[in-house]
């Protein structure tokens, strides 16, 4: 199947005792047993839930996966990928991460003994050069959240795999979306996604995914799944799973709308440095045009007056534009990295990647463009 017929059926049956074409909400916390330990592949839904598989196995075939993994929550899908090390292996990670990874890499598994470096991907060097035999997992976030930096995954993956083929490489295909980027295609054993955003599409769930090719690695996950029990619920995964069937035309407007938008910012006199990958003068621009189908539809910017006073007035008068965290709903949102999504960030760490006080990111919905551009236009005119 094609991708966009995979986000209707891939993985997808009817329901074997109603032929329902969706798949019910099985609210459901236990399952009868015929004899101990005979059931019909369910016994307790912390392993196991119908609605959950469903969207599990969604999860794998539009990511070209075997195995997919629902979880309560991003951060709780993070934390999966942490369990499979132990006390003493190193992580390299990108420089420019979503402040939630990095305050649960420093102030969480830290004091547990892993050790984690943070080097520029755009260059394939400074990741290689990092590796020692310590090295268990390369954590590739790309595009980057708030920069859109760039890192060519099956680059990174082929050279790492060379060095050592045991080292995991994870990526956060969260801004992307298997739409744009297939990971498990470019090399790398592990996707991620906060299932919040793109795939459930609608501002109105909380959940986190892992997409695995490997069976043993796919075991792995899934006893941490069922033992530390951060699962996705019933509800959650009926929603997803309804949001991931439109997640192909909904990408195509926020790809449309994102190129309109950053195009525009580029062009305002009042706005300084553009990140989207998208641009020509973009430093990733090659790179993500080689492995992603279409650019997205986040864009961050820097007002030429990069005051807090400034920044503030023009985040304070958007009216389409919702102040508020997240990304990546039919809805846009504005959001002020330093004070929001990356407030966990010491200032020091952050200045060094170039997340000021004048940094703004936007998640472009798929309103009609020139709505959205005129909100834009009558904000930064204040």
């Amino acid at each position: 199947m094609k991708f966009n017929t995979k986000t209707i059926h891939g993985g997808q049956k009817p329901e074997e005792a109603t032929g329902a074409v969706m798949p019910p909400i099985f609210q459901t916390s236990t399952f009868a047993q015929s004899s101990p330990g005979k059931h019909k592949g369910y016994g307790y839904a912390r392993g196991a839930n119908p609605t959950r598989t469903a969207l599990e196995n969604s999860f794998a075939a539009i990511e070209n996966g075997t195995n997919g993994f629902a979880f309560a929550s991003g951060m709780a899908a993070i934390d999966c990928v942490l369990r499979l090390l132990k006390p003493g292996d190193e992580i390299i990670a990108g420089d420019d991460l979503y402040g939630g990874t990095y305050r649960m890499f420093t102030q969480l598994f830290q004091k547990y003994g892993l050790e984690f470096f943070y080097v520029d991907m755009n260059s394939v060097e400074n990741v290689t050069n990092a590796i020692t035999q310590k090295t268990k997992l390369i954590w590739i976030e790309t595009p980057t959240n708030p920069l859109m930096k760039i890192a060519d995954i099956q680059a990174i993956s082929s050279a790492v795999k060379n060095i050592n083929t045991a080292i995991l490489i994870a990526v956060d295909n969260t801004f992307a979306t298997p739409y744009l980027q297939k990971p498990l295609d470019l090399g790398a054993d592990i996707v991620m996604h906060s299932a919040t955003k793109y795939l459930g599409g609608h501002s109105d769930v909380i959940m986190g995914a892992l997409i695995v090719k490997e069976e043993n690695l796919a075991k792995e996950v899934h006893f941490i799944q069922f033992a530390a029990g951060a699962i996705a619920g019933p509800m959650d995964s009926f929603l997803v799973l309804r949001g991931i069937k439109t997640l192909h035309i909904r990408m195509q407007r926020h790809c449309e709308n994102g190129k309109l938008v950053a195009e525009f910012l580029e062009n305002h006199p009042k706005v300084g440095t553009v990140y989207f990958p998208g641009l020509e003068n973009h430093l990733g621009h090659k790179i993500a045009k080689k492995q992603m189908k279409d650019f997205g539809g986040m864009v961050s910017f820097k007002l030429k007056d990069e005051s807090k006073e400034a920044t503030f007035k023009f985040l304070e008068n958007t009216k389409l534009f919702t102040l508020a965290e997240s990304l990546g709903g039919v809805e846009s949102l504005v959001n002020h990295p330093v004070t929001m999504s990356h407030a966990s960030i010491p200032e020091q760490e952050r200045l060094k990647t170039g997340i000021t006080d004048s940094l703004v990111r936007l998640s472009v919905g798929i309103e009609d463009i020139e709505d959205l551009l005129a909100d834009l236009e009558q904000a930064l005119s204040l």
